[in-house]
């Protein structure tokens, strides 16, 4: 009884970081549905886990420091349950736990400068790609994210154990982890997508127009959050549009490819120079504003690499068009 209790706690600890293979998580998720004892089991460790980090450490934090909290708060927990045994699987869990925190469950690898912020630890957990960078991210069940420039999400502490359910504010990329038994739902201010288990791009910027899902594995179901209409459900290659003025959603056909971004590359397909303008403004982090305001509706073709070529590379590409000029100073662009 004590080995099985030590390997599940060795479990709840490497699912921390959300590297269980398929067949361990189906081993906890079995365990865990046994009995209601050790769903609050599960909580009480996870809250250890959170609350051994305090809301106001940064990002860059010491591993060693955050993992000395973490076993004080074990300990402390272990000595108000009387004369608990199986301490051999909690001094296991200690071991797991110190590599989950050198992997990199707080600490974050983002690419391109991208940064993970994590506040009010105790209640929700909160992950931005700033603007100028992308930042990519394993979520605790193992789901895939991406989060585009100016992006960010957040989800509840407890992910995973009633409910997987995160909110997104920007565009991400997700390949979601199958779990049939608990479907995964993406919210945005204006769009819903719920899913088993698939790869999609969910974009839903503040200032853009429209939301949009596109889907390359899978199926997802879509609820428009702007008025009341039956679910519309997508197959791969497929793509939805949500104009958030009149609340009309668009169902069409793509074509199979990478979501560009993703691969670092920024592509403008007959789109107007002001959606050129607020993507550029979000990859490079400047502000850029039109001499005149016909421009803005003015249409443009291009593929740049946004790891290959500079913002006075893409520029000078415009520029080529003879359909519109700049000027640059420091951060701030000009087009006339």
């Amino acid at each position: 009884m004590e080995e099985r209790q030590a390997y599940i706690d060795e479990l709840i600890s490497v699912s921390l970081s959300g590297s269980l293979t398929p067949e361990e998580q189906e081993t906890l998720d079995a365990w865990m549905a046994e009995s209601e004892t050790n769903r609050k089991y599960l909580m009480r460790y996870r809250e250890i886990w959170f609350s051994s980090l305090h809301p106001q450490e940064p990002a860059r934090y010491n591993e060693e420091k955050a993992f000395a909290a973490f076993k004080s708060r074990i300990d402390r927990k272990k000595h108000e349950q009387a004369a608990r045994k199986g301490r051999t699987g909690w001094k296991r869990c200690y071991k797991y736990a110190a590599a989950i925190l050198l992997l990199g469950m707080v600490s974050y690898f983002s690419f391109r400068g991208g940064e993970r912020h994590l506040h009010n630890a105790l209640a929700e957990v909160h992950i931005e790609a700033p603007v100028g960078s992308q930042t990519r991210l394993h979520l605790p069940d193992g789901t895939l994210v991406l989060l585009n420039a100016g992006s960010h999400i957040t989800y509840s502490q407890n992910f995973g154990v009633e409910a997987r359910f995160v909110k997104l504010q920007g565009e991400g990329y997700f390949e979601v982890a199958h779990n049939a038994r608990m479907p995964f739902r993406v919210q945005a201010k204006d769009l819903e997508v719920r899913v088993l288990g698939t790869k999609f791009n969910f974009r839903d910027y503040p200032e853009d127009k429209k939301a949009s899902v596109s889907l390359i594995e899978g199926k997802v179901a879509l609820n428009n959050l702007l008025r009341k209409e039956a679910e519309v459900i997508l197959s791969p290659n497929e793509r939805v549009e949500l104009d958030k003025q009149n609340g009309v959603m668009v169902k069409e056909s793509m074509e199979t490819a990478p979501i560009e971004w993703t691969q670092g590359r920024l592509t403008f397909q007959e789109i107007p120079l002001s959606e050129v303008a607020e993507v550029l403004a979000r990859n490079y982090g400047v502000n850029i504003t039109f001499a005149d305001d016909s421009l803005k509706n003015v249409r443009l073709y291009g593929d740049f690499s946004g790891t290959e070529q500079s913002l006075q590379d893409i520029l000078d590409a415009l520029s080529a068009t003879n359909r519109v000029h700049y000027v640059l100073k420091e951060k701030d662009i000009i087009l006339y």
